[in-house]
């Protein structure tokens, strides 16, 4: 894929030429373990998985009603009811000609019954049902191996286990399951003027919050995170860390001193004990990423402005450490929405604006800006349900013009 310079940030990387190129670099781990079914929420399936069962394995009733023969139920027919199916309790005997019996939701279907009557259309006299309407066969009847059949695919290795695909797992009666080993990332910030929450804040210094939150999303992808803390702004002490994190983990996150400032080491000490893939983005907020290698652990480096490094980590940082885990990671939806104000962007890189989406009355999608656009306003961020694709070419945004966006709410971060 060719590198393009950008209109007004010329020598900048493409962000999906740096995608492409960074995910080309990595390779999955191979390590994999058992864990019981309750452990395994999160983890990523080392192993296809195939049904060892039908799903359901037995034809069971849809709702509450009356189980029958479909051709007794005609016009003024009045059925004996002749005993009851429950969920776990099934009805030993057999439906014959002008028979019924009483059966309730996910009950095993009685010998000889070919449909379910719901209750609401039947009338009851004395154990005499008069079923009211049409009947067919198979009517309201779950069927086996209707969800799933033996030896059927469920799932692909890759897959992230999450609530519902442990809800399947859980149907197929799985006791045990082989997985990817949980990736370690070493976390580390660096900077003199950072202070962790609980400390005082002497004058210039600020609450390093990028560590905390990264961390917070590491750990809901299910990743065991070594947190180094906070570096000082210090060649010698950032070579020290970066090469025992390198030695430690699988992947190294840094957060800050990736800039072009007097005190910026990261990619300094990054070529000393390392190489550089790529620095510097055509994108905003986050131009000034970092990605590399030391020996053969992955760098990431983060900006030091909080949305910056949170937009990068979720843009770059999340792929990779999703490929490096052996994680299918599905394409993210893309929505089209129309611009409710308009919205402010210069040529030349790639905006990743924070915004709020909502549904308007005539069912289409209209946005606005979250807050100030800012890369050091978190709360804003904080308040964003999506974030915007604006393209790289694009100038500002006019009210009622499209926009392309993804929405943020209710994933790992």
């Amino acid at each position: 894929m060719a590198i393009h310079d950008c209109d007004s940030q010329p020598g900048l990387r493409p962000y999906l030429d740096a995608k492409h190129d960074m995910l080309t670099r990595l390779d999955a781990i191979t390590d994999n373990e058992p864990v019981s079914l309750d452990q395994s929420l999160n983890r990523i399936l080392a192993d296809d998985i195939y049904s060892p069962i039908d799903v359901p394995s037995f034809a069971n009733s849809a709702m509450d009603g009356y189980a029958l023969r479909a051709t007794d139920a005609v016009t003024d027919a009045a059925l004996t009811l002749i005993g009851t199916s429950l969920a776990g309790h099934p009805f030993n005997g057999r439906v014959g000609p002008g028979e019924c019996v009483r059966i309730m939701t996910g009950a095993a279907l009685p010998l000889g019954a070919d449909a379910v009557v719901m209750q609401e259309n039947c009338r009851s006299e004395h154990n005499i049902i008069y079923p009211r309407g049409a009947v067919t066969e198979g009517q309201n009847i779950r069927q086996p191996a209707e969800d799933l059949a033996q030896g059927e695919r469920v799932f692909a290795a890759g897959t992230r286990i999450n609530a519902r695909v442990l809800s399947v797992l859980s149907s197929l009666g799985l006791e045990q399951l082989y997985v990817r080993r949980p990736l370690k990332v070493a976390l580390l910030s660096t900077g003199d003027e950072l202070k962790s929450p609980g400390e005082l804040l002497a004058p210039g210094d600020i609450y390093d919050s990028n560590r905390i939150g990264i961390g917070a999303m590491l750990e809901r992808l299910g990743i065991r995170v070594i947190d180094y803390g906070i570096i000082k702004d210090d060649p010698a002490l950032i070579r020290q860390a970066f090469l025992k994190a390198a030695s430690e983990a699988d992947a190294l996150i840094t957060s800050g001193g990736v800039s072009v400032g007097d005190a910026d080491y990261t990619k300094q000490v990054l070529e000393d004990v390392g190489r550089i893939g790529f620095w510097k983005l055509a994108v905003k907020p986050g131009k000034p990423f970092a990605f590399g290698h030391i020996s053969d652990s992955p760098f990431f480096g983060l900006p030091g402005n909080p949305v910056s490094a949170a937009v990068t980590f979720h843009l770059l940082v999340r792929p990779a450490l999703a490929k490096l885990a052996g994680e299918t990671l599905k394409p993210t939806p893309l929505l089209q929405a129309k611009a409710l104000m308009p919205l402010r962007k210069s040529p030349g890189r790639m905006d990743f604006q924070r915004g709020m989406v909502s549904t308007q009355a005539d069912g289409s999608l209209g946005v606005v800006a979250a807050g100030s656009q800012s890369s050091a306003v978190y709360s804003a961020m904080a308040e964003a349900n999506c974030l915007l694709h604006l393209e790289q070419d694009r100038g500002n945004v006019a009210e009622g013009e499209m926009v392309t966006l993804e929405l943020i709410d209710g994933l790992y971060w």
